[in-house]
């Protein structure tokens, strides 16, 4: 496992099926972006070795260095999930700049996107991919790439629709939980509320759970639920009166 891009074809070793990557944007692809160095995004893939299909996981900048990245392993990128709207995730208008996302993977080959049904306007807007391109989710629903099972975890808060995936025993939790800190909750669509309830249902899950997040904003790449517990302040608040005191002010 290197620092940038885990490189891992299984999570437990029980699995010899799975297949997930992790790419940090401007290192494992989209080497000459600055934008998307600074942006630390991570994007991943995961899908089933004995098909050799992949679901790619926020796929922004450059889109054919992530496609050949899943070639490369003898795997052919069939959906797209997102976990929210923003243009760093699925790409779009950014601070002036056009980032690549799901609107330049639909051009380069045939995908199914899809997102949390709350988040679907949302990405249209975005990216300027029509609501029939995008399949529109709830909580709950399982995608299923081969034989591998991707659960779908609605978690308002961030953005009205975003959403986290659970596969194995991990868990890709977007922009809704960092390794520290959560997303922030002052952009339009927000609502600390909501992403106060979000932490709660992602606190709950098993301790040995993985947390990969939507961005390297500390050094690991990933940790366990367990020692997210240890040190990320967001998790500290039990009630929801204690947390907006701290968040919503």
């Amino acid at each position: 496992m290197t620092a940038y891009d885990s490189g891992m074809s299984t999570i437990d070793g029980s699995d010899d099926r799975l297949y997930f990557r992790q790419l940090l944007s401007g290192y494992s692809f989209a080497a000459d972006d600055q934008t998307a160095r600074q942006m630390a995004n991570f994007v991943y893939l995961i899908g089933d070795r004995s098909t050799g299909e992949c679901a790619v996981i926020d796929p922004a900048y450059s889109v054919q260095d992530i496609v050949d990245v899943a070639a490369a392993d003898g795997m052919r990128i069939t959906h797209a999930l997102a976990t929210h709207y923003h243009p760093d995730h699925v790409g779009g208008s950014f601070m002036h700049m056009d980032i690549e996302g799901i609107a330049q993977l639909l051009e380069i080959q045939s995908v199914v996107v899809h997102a949390n049904r709350h988040e679907v306007p949302w990405i249209s807007r975005s990216t300027g991919v029509t609501d029939s391109h995008i399949v529109a989710h709830d909580g709950g629903d399982v995608l299923s790439i081969g034989g591998v099972d991707i659960t779908m975890v609605h978690t308002p808060g961030h953005t009205p629709g975003s959403q986290c995936f659970h596969v194995n025993g991990c868990l890709l939790s977007g922009d809704t939980l960092f390794l520290d800190g959560c997303g922030r909750t002052d952009l339009p669509g927000s609502d600390p509320a909501q992403m106060f309830e979000s932490l709660q249902t992602l606190d709950s899950m098993d301790s040995s759970t993985l947390v990969f997040p939507g961005h390297r904003y500390s050094p690991p790449a990933y940790e366990s639920l367990e020692e997210l517990r240890q040190h990320n302040f967001v998790l500290k608040p039990k009630t929801k009166e204690q947390w907006l005191a701290v968040f919503a002010s």
